[in-house]
This record gives C-alpha cells, structure tokens and sequence, in this order.
C-alpha cells in the first residue's frame, strides 16, 4: 500500500549549480579581447582612411584656390588706367629702366621685409632652408577708373590679398604690386605669402600667408623673340607676342638695367609649379618620394620618367623631401598674360 505525503512533507529537490571552469571563462576572455582588438583596428584604419581623404581634399581644394588666384592676377599684370593708355606716350628706348616691369621675380630667392618697391635686396636660399629652391613673383598692374575725372577705382581689380584698389594711380610709372613668396607663416608652417605694395615705391607694404602648406614655389617665363641672358635691347620686328621658350628669372636679368626691362617686357606666360603639403600622418605612404612641380614627361630616347622644364642649374625644380608622413600634391598650369607688357 502506497503511503501519501501531503505537500508540505516532501522533500525538496536537489538543486545543482551551474557555472564556468577557469579554461572556458580563459578562452570567453581571449576571445572578445580579439572581437575588441578588430573593432579598435577597423575604427583606427577607417579614422586613417578618413584622415587621409580629409587631407587630400583640403589639398585639392588649396590647389585649386592657388590656381584660381594666380591666373587671376597674372591676367591683370600689365593692365593701365585709361588715361594713361588714351593719352600718355610710353619712355623713349632709353628711359625704360625707369619703368620697372609688369612681370617681374628672382630665382631661388627669399625676400626681406626691409627692403624697397623693386625687391632688390633679396638674398639667395641656402640648401636646407625652409623653401630652398623656391622663387619670387611680382606682378604689378593698375587699377581702373570709369573716367579720368574719378576719384575711386571701379575695384574690379585686386591685389593677392583679394583686396580692391580704391586710390587710382596718378603717374604713368605707378602701379599697385602683388609679390608672391614662400615664407614661414605664423604656425611655423610654410606658406604662399603675399606682399601687397601700396602705388609708389615710398608707399606701405603689407605680408600676410595666402595658401597654407606650400613649400616649393616654382616659375618660368614663356618669353618671346630672344634667348637666355640676352644682353641686347631686342628689336621691335623679333616679336610675334608666342612665347618660344620658358626661362629662369636669372636667364632674364642682366648686368645692363634697359636691357633687362626690355627682356622682361617679352614676357608672354608664366609657367607655374607647387607643391603643397598636408599635416603630419596624412599620408599611406610613408616612404620617400621625388616631385617635380613642372611636371613629369618621357624621355624620348630612353622612355624612363624625367622632369618637364627640370635643370640642375634650378634648385627646387626636383623636389625630394624628407620621409616625414605628410601627404603632397603637385600643381602645374600656365598663365597665358592678356595684357601688352612691352613698352617698346
């Protein structure tokens, strides 16, 4: 006969515990340390992939505005006021040193802010230095008027601040100054700096950088009816207004003043070569690498890579930096000059 317990005199069951051996809560740790690990390198990775994009489309964006700003003061170098145009007569053969060119640089120099309106006391780059190699470009224009009788500019017209000349020029030889270096700016990076230059040579300059991270600066002159370092004043019937060949700001400047005023004159493109630089890291390749600001063409002979317009005699225009993990680009145009720069 079967004995029935009522409820409250069963036993209990026997309740076991369960839980993790020591080697399953080891391999459970190892385990989400390398979910972790890949999670932490996927962010880093897609934060560098970011980081690199970012630099390279602010570089893009900087070479762009160089392009744009450049083109557009090279278009006004040269350009008079209407009265001077309409009524002045321009100096005899023989006074032409007196007007300085609308085209104007020097060749691997640095510029001082202690000197004058014609640059002359520029001092040389020294290897090493920051912007070895790179050169100086001065373009000079003046600003124009609705009629002789105004008193403002119709500030359709800037200097490589992006300021409007407002004080129109008085005398045929004056003219506002846009000086284009490169120079260390304020952050300790080195710059595209602009050196503004008020009408006359007596008049008040102002610095100020205009594209961040450029650090070789590089320019050629497209010059027509005459050769390098040419040393006599060219006749009027070699002139075509086409360039013929591009030459150093050096080949352009001779011992004699008039001479080298009217071979600045036959001056008739600008060719323009950068290299920009974005910030430490930025670049996936942290190897050392070789730029050309001309640009790069084929040798016709050999088919290996050489540099357009590259001479040992022009340092800057083969660019090797040092392997510092920035990213780089390089940005080449021409500047075809619209207005006469000749006086002749």
């Amino acid at each position: 006969m079967t004995t029935y317990l009522p409820p409250t005199k069963r036993r209990p069951a026997v309740t076991r515990q369960a839980g993790l051996t020591l080697i399953e809560l080891l391999v459970a740790t190892a385990i989400s340390m390398l979910i972790v690990l890949a999670a932490a390198t996927a962010l880093l990775i897609s934060r560098q992939g970011f980081s690199n994009v970012d630099a390279a489309s602010q570089l893009r964006d900087r070479a762009r505005f160089a392009e744009d700003i450049l083109q557009r003061l090279g278009v006004q170098a040269g350009h008079r006021d209407i009265q001077f145009v309409a009524s002045n007569t321009p100096p005899s053969t023989s006074g032409l040193d007196a007007v300085e060119p609308n085209v104007f640089g020097f060749n691997n120099r640095a510029r001082s802010n202690s000197h004058g309106w014609s640059e002359a006391n520029t001092a040389a780059r020294t290897t090493g230095s920051l912007g070895y190699g790179s050169d100086i470009l001065v373009l000079r224009f003046q600003p124009t008027r609705y009629s002789t009788t105004e008193t403002k500019t119709d500030q359709g017209m800037i200097d490589c601040s992006g300021v409007a000349p407002q004080t129109p020029t008085t005398d045929y030889a004056e003219r506002y100054a846009s000086v284009l270096h490169v120079a260390q700016s304020s952050d300790g990076e080195p710059a595209l700096m602009c050196t503004r230059w008020a009408t006359t040579a007596g008049g008040s300059a102002d610095t100020q950088p205009l594209i961040h991270g450029v650090e070789n600066f590089q320019v050629l002159y497209g010059v027509d009816g005459i050769g390098p370092s040419n040393s006599a004043i060219p006749a009027a019937t070699s002139a075509d207004s086409v360039p013929e060949r591009y030459l150093r700001a050096d080949q352009l400047t001779v011992s004699d003043a008039a001479t080298t005023t009217a071979n600045w004159q036959r001056v008739r493109s600008i060719r323009i070569g950068m290299v920009l630089r974005g910030p430490l890291g930025s670049a996936v390749d942290k190897t050392q690498q070789t730029y050309y600001p001309f640009g790069t063409a084929k040798a016709s002979t050999t088919g290996a890579a050489g540099s357009m317009f590259a001479s040992a005699d022009d340092p800057g225009t083969v660019f090797q930096p040092t392997a510092d993990g920035r990213l780089r680009q390089v940005v080449t145009f021409t500047i075809h000059l619209r207005n006469p720069q000749g006086d002749l």
